[in-house]
C-alpha cells in the first residue's frame, strides 16, 4: 500500500495515509461484495419471473447456480485479497501468508472430505441434467425418497415429498436417481362395458365417476382424468374404455381400490354380476388389437403406447 501510495503521489506515505488506504480499502471491498451479491440475486430473481428467452432457467438449475457459485467466489477471492494486504501493512510478508492459506487449505479439504464430495457430487448433478428444478424424482442411497425437487444446492438437494415434508438429502449419499418424465405415474384403467347395459349411460356413469375421483383425490391424481373412446377387442368380441390417470408416484393403491371399487359399484346398475376382474389396472398403455399393428409397423422393438 505504502508503494501504491508512493506511486501515485510521488513522496512516502505517513502511518494515518495508511490506515486511511486499509479502511478505504476495506470499504470497497465491503461495497463490491455487496454490488456482486445484489447483481446475482437480482439476475436469479429476474430468471425465476421473466418468461420467453430466459424461460430455460425456471426448469435448470444451471444458471442459477453458476450465478451464486461465482458470487461466491469473487467474495472470497476480494476477502482474502484484503486480508493479505492489511496484514502486509502490519508488516507480514505475502508470500508467506499465502503459503499458510495453502497449508491450511490442504488441511481443511483432508478433513472435510464429505464436504468436498458434496460439493463435486452437487456440480455433477446440476450440469449432468440428472435432475432439474421442479421434477418429481426417486433418488436411492442411504434412503429411498420419492418428492419433487425444490433445490439442487452445492451440500444438499431438497425435495419436497408427498406429505408436504421438506428433505435435505446429502449429495454424497445419492447413488441413483429416476426421472419421471411427466411430473407423475400414468395409470390406466379399462372398464369393461356391460354387455346389457346401455352404451351412452355406461360411458356417461364412468365419466361421473373419474370426475368425482379427481375432485376428491385432487392432491394425488395430479390433473384431471382422460376417459377415452369406446374399443372393441378383435377376436374377444367385448367392448372397454380406457381412463387415463396420471397420479403421484407410489399411490397406485388408490385406483386400483378405490376407483374400482367405485366403478364395480356403478356397472352393478346395468349388471349386477359385474365383477373386479372386469376393471385391470395398468401402467403401461397398451393399445387395442385393431391399432398393434401399425404402431409396430412404424415403431420396431418398441411396445405400442
Amino acid at each position: 500500500m505504502a508503494r501504491l501510495y508512493e506511486y501515485f503521489y510521488g513522496q512516502d506515505s505517513s502511518a494515518g495515509t495508511r490506515v486511511a488506504l486499509i479502511v478505504a480499502l476495506a470499504v470497497l471491498v465491503h461495497l463490491t461484495v455487496k454490488l456482486i451479491r445484489f447483481i446475482s440475486e437480482w439476475i436469479i430473481r429476474k430468471s425465476h419471473s421473466q418468461k420467453g428467452r430466459l424461460d430455460f432457467v425456471t426448469h435448470q438449475p444451471k444458471f442459477i447456480t453458476l450465478i451464486q457459485l461465482l458470487a461466491n467466489a469473487a467474495t472470497f477471492a476480494l476477502y482474502f485479497l484484503a486480508i493479505g494486504l492489511v496484514l502486509q501493512e502490519l508488516g507480514v510478508d505475502l508470500a508467506k501468508y499465502l503459503a499458510s492459506a495453502a497449508i491450511i487449505g490442504l488441511a481443511i479439504s483432508f478433513g472435510s472430505q464429505g464436504l468436498v464430495q458434496d460439493v463435486v457430487i452437487g456440480l455433477t448433478l446440476i450440469f449432468s441434467d440428472a435432475m432439474d428444478v421442479g421434477d418429481v424424482v426417486e433418488i436411492a442411497g442411504t434412503v429411498v425418497v420419492i418428492g419433487r425437487v425444490d433445490e439442487i444446492g452445492l451440500r444438499f438437494t431438497k425435495l419436497r415429498n408427498f406429505y408436504n415434508q421438506v428433505i435435505f438429502v446429502p449429495n454424497r449419499t445419492i447413488a441413483n436417481v429416476s426421472r419421471y418424465l411427466h411430473g407423475g405415474v400414468f395409470a390406466y384403467a379399462d372398464v369393461q362395458i356391460p354387455a346389457a347395459g346401455h352404451r351412452a349411460k355406461v360411458v356417461q356413469s364412468i365419466e361421473n365417476t373419474a370426475a368425482g375421483m379427481w375432485m376428491q383425490f385432487g392432491a394425488i391424481i395430479l390433473e384431471e382424468p382422460v376417459v377415452g373412446p369406446v374399443e372393441t377387442v378383435t377376436g374377444g368380441g367385448w367392448e372397454f374404455v380406457r381412463v387415463h390417470f396420471r397420479i403421484w408416484p407410489g399411490q397406485g393403491n388408490l385406483i386400483e381400490t378405490t376407483f374400482r371399487q367405485q366403478i364395480i359399484c356403478a356397472m352393478k346398475n346395468f349388471s349386477p354380476t359385474y365383477a373386479e376382474w372386469q376393471v385391470p389396472v395398468t401402467y403401461r398403455a397398451l393399445t387395442a388389437a385393431k391399432h398393434v399393428k401399425p404402431a409396430q409397423e412404424s415403431n420396431p422393438g418398441k411396445p405400442p403406447g
